[in-house]
């Protein structure tokens, strides 16, 4: 088992990596609150495969337990659906000791977490993440949201869980797709913070494909890792916190503008990072070299470099709702080199246009 702090004012928890940990869930839960009275949310995917196995041993640590089985995909963060849950909660009678736990992908942990963050003011949680993307980025650091139709994660809080749970061993179930657009989000990791981890991605690539105990463990703690340390020193993304977001201001621009679910969240942060490649080469920021860099492991994992772009003043539009962007101006984390990341001021609407139509293919995205 492998073991991360993540400690700040919204709260301090400990992101467990180990290998089978699922089996261990109701005593870990159990070990981390007062109240026996919990729900289980999850989605009918993750139910089919995952859910007897955690219910079972939640039970089997002597918890009460309310199952929330929702459908799946990215229309689940929504308000409607976070009302239909607040019902149920009301229904089974929970009050503010009761605990939420969230067993699914990130989708699901968003949307439990913001349930958590609101429910009487805020409620104890546990994130139990699925898959590759929530186990490195969503489940950790305290960032809960559902969306609104003009963007991705614009209703949200900044709510910590009181532990994480991530059992690699989960990720044996997923297609092969679904662990490559989680791989985006560790990609990023090793670009803004870290060369080495960057190489060490590309060199075990079919390690991870294969599901390796040991190279999964170590690149799942490593990630959390990076962003633990990142979110404690900038809980709330006020500086320090933006790099996180790096690819991220056009891949959730290109994510809206053609419907939440359309695509893999990671397949635009991938296309996204290209985007913000190209810009650092084109500012300067960046010695010629870093696009070939980034296209060379975002390939090998499958990854796209390139898709439609649908329509460019939709994009735009939505790239200023960017929780990132001040006044109307459009504020972007570009890479100096792999391993090192700014936030920068001096993207252009003219330059933001030339790089979508250099990203744009009619070939989509998605890998099946």
């Amino acid at each position: 088992m492998r073991s991360i702090q993540v400690s700040g004012s919204i709260g301090k928890y400990t992101i467990e990596v180990a290998w089978g940990s699922l089996a261990s869930l109701g005593e870990c839960v159990a070990g981390m609150v007062t109240s026996r009275r919990t729900a289980l949310l999850t989605d009918e995917r993750v139910w089919a495969i995952w859910g007897r196995a955690a219910e079972g041993s939640l039970r089997a640590a002597g918890l009460d337990l309310t199952l929330l089985v929702r459908p799946p995909g990215e229309e689940q963060k929504s308000f409607r659906v976070v009302q239909e849950i607040y019902d149920k909660l009301v229904g089974a009678g929970f009050d503010r000791k009761c605990v939420l736990i969230v067993l699914g992908g990130g989708v699901l942990g968003d949307v439990g977490g913001f349930v958590a963050a609101t429910y009487m003011r805020g409620i104890p949680y546990v994130q139990v993440p699925t898959t590759l993307l929530a186990q490195v980025d969503s489940s950790v650091g305290g960032k809960v949201a559902i969306n609104h139709p003009r963007a991705k994660n614009l209703i949200g809080a900044f709510y910590a869980p009181i532990g994480v749970l991530i059992d690699p061993a989960l990720l044996k179930s997923l297609p092969k797709a679904d662990l490559a657009a989680g791989m985006a989000e560790v990609i990023k990791y090793g670009i803004i913070r870290d060369e080495d981890f960057f190489r060490y991605l590309s060199d075990h690539r079919d390690e991870i494909f294969a599901h390796s105990r040991d190279v999964l463990e170590h690149v799942i703690a490593t990630s959390c890792q990076v962003k633990a340390e990142v979110v404690s020193k900038d809980e709330k993304e006020s500086g320090l916190r933006m790099i996180l977001n790096y690819g991220h201001t056009v891949g959730h621009a290109l994510e809206a503008a053609e419907g939440y679910g359309r695509y893999r969240h990671g397949e635009m942060v991938s296309i996204g990072m290209m985007a913000a490649a190209r810009m650092s080469e084109r500012l300067g920021i960046a010695a010629p070299g870093l696009v070939e860099q980034h296209a060379q492991v975002l390939s090998r994992f499958g990854l796209p470099t390139r898709c439609p772009v649908p329509d460019y003043e939709d994009v735009m539009s939505r790239m200023y709702l960017d929780k990132k962007a001040t006044d109307r101006h459009l504020r972007f984390i570009l890479a100096t080199r792999i391993g090192e990341v700014v936030v920068s001021d001096q993207v252009t609407e003219t330059l933001v246009r030339d790089v979508l139509s250099e990203i744009h293919s009619d070939i989509a995205a998605s890998h099946g």
